[in-house]
């Protein structure tokens, strides 16, 4: 889950996909113009943010295509983001300063330090082996 804690971002409304469960904090991106959670291999000029409320089965925004919710976009550059680290590879001190790409789960909710091929995030801040403090490189 990714949880803003420092720098501007503004609401800024998104349709859903429908079907397409998405959970709160997630990064999402734009497919088809509908909202999706942000894979490991998203193209970074398709992420628009992070969601600010889970989609989940039962909801308007699952049954109904084009549903519009909120996402939290950045709008201004190095936003900060705390954010969870996939336990196949601790966070380090020693991370600040690197890229890496979100968790191959394909949730957009966590983040995998042991790959940087797209560069979705810049580790900016440690805090634990599996928490730490990241800019979303969009």
């Amino acid at each position: 889950m990714f949880r803003r804690i420092q720098g501007k971002t503004k609401s800024m409304y998104f349709g859903s996909t429908a079907s397409q469960a998405i959970g709160e904090g997630a990064v999402v991106a734009l497919s088809s113009g509908r909202l999706i959670p942000a894979a490991n291999d998203t193209a970074l000029a398709n992420i628009v943010g992070v969601l600010v409320s889970a989609i989940a089965d039962g909801d308007d925004a699952y049954a109904t295509a084009g549903t519009l919710v909120a996402v939290e976009v950045p709008v201004e550059k190095n936003v900060v983001w705390e954010a969870e680290v996939t336990t196949d590879a601790a966070l380090t001190n020693t991370d600040q300063g690197e890229y890496m790409d979100l968790t191959t789960a394909d949730t957009g909710l966590a983040v995998d330090t042991s790959v940087s091929t797209v560069d979705a995030v810049r580790c900016v801040g440690f805090i634990s082996a599996t928490l730490g403090k990241f800019t979303l490189n969009i």
